[in-house]
């Protein structure tokens, strides 16, 4: 594994090679909030990021949906002024293409978007954000209109992210909540393949299977939600109230957090970690130079496996009418989590 750039005289992220691009820093910092950066605000949100670098994050993982990509980019060329880091070029910068977007002749325009409001040339790596499109609302409207969800053009929407990669405008390409059926067919016709899928990830969330299609295939697996999410319309909310995993991180002297974000990583996966709160920040990067035992690795394989709520994506008129569906059957039978949610702008 090759070690990240200069840090500041901190231990520098170990990164992992991928198929495009440059390699990319294991660990990550999210900008996505439960409220979308709404209470948060931009300065909020910059000032997170600011902290983030200075702690020694090197990955930043944005997207349009999360209202949080001029915040982003405002606290990168901060950070460049104050002499945090030397350039952007130090910094991994990963957004996403959202479902209204995701359409032939809208992505370029949406990444050229996405661009500016980080004031930058390019990111390092532009992700499909979900298997599935969305019919354009009016400004104000809710981020998800369920009646307006439909099918994804995957071919045509794959080719013009192809063409954002070849115009340098995205470093790498990839997708997110993409299941291994999904991943099979876009790899049917990829001239590029995906370098990353992100997906939810956590020791209730394994997702052993995809993992294993991921690394036959050439596709680093990416986890958000290390944490299950707590508190945010897509949580898990096993993960942090689990007596399992509470009693493991006892007997290391760890928090829960870093037993998580540990067990994620020796997993192989890229981990995209979220606290806005500055000590919580520094502890989710001290998961070096200690490792989880073979008998905590049996414990957390024993938990019962259940995914975060994506009923957002499901409609009885939709492309997808189950979270299953949604999956392709990649999901425990009676684990789901079926809290009815909204997400608003």
């Amino acid at each position: 594994m090759a070690a990240g750039g200069a840090n500041s005289g901190r231990e520098a992220v170990p990164t992992v090679a991928l198929s495009s691009g440059k390699p990319m820093p294991r660990l990550g910092f999210g900008t996505a909030t439960a409220t979308l950066g709404q209470a948060e605000g931009h300065a909020g949100v910059k000032e997170a990021v600011l902290r983030a670098i200075d702690a020694g994050y090197r990955h930043l993982d944005t997207a349009a949906a999360y209202n949080a990509e001029a915040a982003v980019g405002d606290a990168v060329a901060q950070a460049v002024r104050d002499g945090t880091i030397a350039s952007r070029d130090e910094l991994y910068i990963t957004s996403k293409l959202w479902i209204a977007d995701a359409h032939p002749g809208r992505v370029l325009p949406a990444l050229q978007k996405t661009l500016q409001c980080l004031q930058m040339e390019y990111v390092d790596l532009y992700l499909i954000h979900f298997p599935v499109s969305m019919r354009p609302v009016p400004v104000g409207a809710p981020l998800v209109v369920k009646e307006e969800l439909v099918a994804l053009d995957m071919k045509g929407v794959w080719e013009e992210m192809e063409e954002c990669q070849r115009r340098g405008l995205a470093k790498a390409i990839g997708v997110s909540n993409f299941s291994c059926k999904k991943l099979e067919h876009l790899l049917s016709f990829a001239r590029i393949p995906p370098a990353a899928n992100q997906v939810e990830v956590h020791p209730y969330c394994r997702q052993n299977k995809l993992r294993e299609f991921c690394k036959a295939k050439g596709i680093q697996l990416c986890a958000y939600s290390p944490l299950g999410g707590k508190g945010t319309p897509w949580a898990n909310d096993s993960v942090m109230d689990s007596s399992i995993l509470k009693q493991i991180s006892n007997e290391r002297g760890k928090t829960v957090a870093q037993v998580c974000i540990s067990w994620v990583y020796e997993q192989g996966d890229v981990v995209i970690t979220k606290s806005f709160n500055e000590r919580r920040m520094k502890e989710n990067l001290d998961i070096f130079g200690w490792e989880l035992s073979n008998d905590d690795h049996r414990s957390i394989s024993d938990l019962p496996e259940s995914r975060g709520n994506c009923d957002f994506m499901v409609y009885e008129s939709g492309p997808y009418k189950t979270v299953d569906e949604l999956w392709d059957g990649e999901i425990t039978a009676g684990q789901r989590n079926q809290k009815v949610v909204s997400i608003n702008n």
